[in-house]
């Protein structure tokens, strides 16, 4: 038998509720004529009310009381606001005596929800200076394009086999997509708050989340315009190859986690190869004082997304035509020719194989491995057009080893014992 019965407990949480949220509204609340109608008294007890009404009379007496309360806040607000428009208090406190209802059926949903509504209140200051100072139009309009893909697009899209051969799954291939979205906005993010305090390294790493082929050329332009950063812009074409070892892992990990764990010890070999060639060249670029690389003004590219999931798509019709015609090997064709352009869209389709059952994970390691090895040709060659000699001689034996790396895991999962 529990030593204190639930329902006090429940009514303890509202109790907390009101007493969190009306003691953040206490110290907004201000003195004199213009003060707010509620403080935390105000809170605890409407919160309380909520649970009340909730016990005695389930959720008809709870959508009552919330409704007294919306009508007694209303009134308030035509009362004693004639020159603040503001609602934060007013919608504060109807949010009070529903989180208090909730207590009675989810205590731990309902203290959680309270926390979060004290955390956005107590964030007022920083949340204004955001939106207003420091978000950009392109950024809000990059944030409502991802939230319409995730919440609009994707529910809508069919999730079943399609097109030539059963190759294509509409769903699967938005999924990725978004996840690609997701993790440029996520690369853009780093690279503008660290800024250039850490230098072309930690932009490097973070900008190959982006485009690691892309990065490469970038880092390559910079080290030729002044040499004097050549450290730091090697530092930072190589750790971009990490971004690429971790996008791959995350996009099996979305595809096929079968395939992810097949290739779990070739692509842990190659991001430690990456990381330790990297942080050599790191630890001399620390020494030197270099801008961030400069970035657009959009999180992400839209057209790149589409392409990408054009790509893709054809991709995968190629591989599975391969396959039917030529076994293992047309797979292993079609991996090897598009990782020359991107080699995570090589490695998804063959993961998709995987996922659909058309393919065993073992079998997928060599087409998805043969993707990275042309895609580190690309690189190679971005390296010595946009770079020169000094950077080239710097970055193409990392690129080298972290690729030999992965063939060396492979090779050592593949060997029996």
């Amino acid at each position: 038998m529990p030593l204190i019965d639930p329902i006090i407990l429940n009514l303890a949480v509202a109790l907390g509720i009101g007493l969190l949220i009306g003691s953040e509204r206490e110290r907004r609340k201000g003195s004199g004529p213009s003060r707010s109608p509620a403080g935390i008294r105000t809170f605890a007890v409407t919160s309380l009310a909520g649970a009340i009404s909730f016990l005695a009379g389930g959720q008809m007496l709870l959508s009552i009381a919330t409704s007294g309360v919306i009508v007694l806040v209303a009134v308030a607000y035509w009362r004693g606001h004639e020159e603040d428009p503001g609602l934060t208090t007013e919608v504060a406190l109807t949010v009070a005596v529903l989180l208090g209802g909730l207590s009675m059926q989810r205590p731990a949903l309902a203290g959680g929800l309270g926390v979060v509504v004290v955390a956005l209140l107590a964030a007022k200051s920083r949340l204004h200076q955001f939106v207003g100072s420091i978000l950009t139009e392109d950024e809000l309009q990059d944030a409502l394009i991802f939230a319409g893909a995730t919440l609009v697009v994707l529910p809508l899209v069919p999730d079943r086999p399609m097109g030539p051969y059963g190759a294509l799954n509409p769903h699967s291939i938005w999924v990725i997509v978004i996840l690609i979205m997701a993790i440029s906005a996520a690369g853009y993010v780093a690279v503008r708050l660290l800024g250039a305090r850490f230098g072309l390294p930690i932009a490097g790493l973070a900008s190959g989340f982006i485009s690691s082929t892309a990065t490469i050329a970038a880092m390559g332009a910079r080290a030729a315009k002044a040499k004097e950063v050549l450290a730091s812009a090697v530092a930072g074409a190589v750790l971009s190859t990490i971004a690429t070892i971790v996008q791959m892992a995350l996009v099996l990990a979305t595809t096929s986690m079968m395939t992810l764990l097949a290739l779990a010890i070739p692509l842990v070999c190659a991001g430690l190869t990456a990381n330790f060639y990297g942080s050599a060249f790191t630890v001399l670029a620390l020494r030197q004082r270099a801008e961030a690389e400069v970035q657009s003004s959009h999180a992400f590219s839209l057209s790149t997304a589409f392409v990408f999931a054009l790509t893709l798509s054809i991709i995968l019709v190629v591989c599975a035509a391969l396959r039917d015609q030529f076994g293992e090997n047309g797979v292993i064709f079609a991996a090897a020719l598009a990782g020359f352009a991107d080699t995570h869209s090589a490695a998804i389709s063959v993961a998709s194989l995987v996922a659909s059952g058309k393919l065993t994970p073992p079998d997928a390691v060599l087409p998805i491995l043969a993707g990275l090895s042309t895609n580190t040709i690309s690189k190679i060659v971005l390296a010595a057009s946009s770079g020169g000699l000094s950077f080239a001689l710097r970055v193409i034996p990392g690129l080298i080893m972290v690729a030999f790396a992965a063939w060396v895991g492979a090779f050592y999962g593949l060997t029996p014992g």
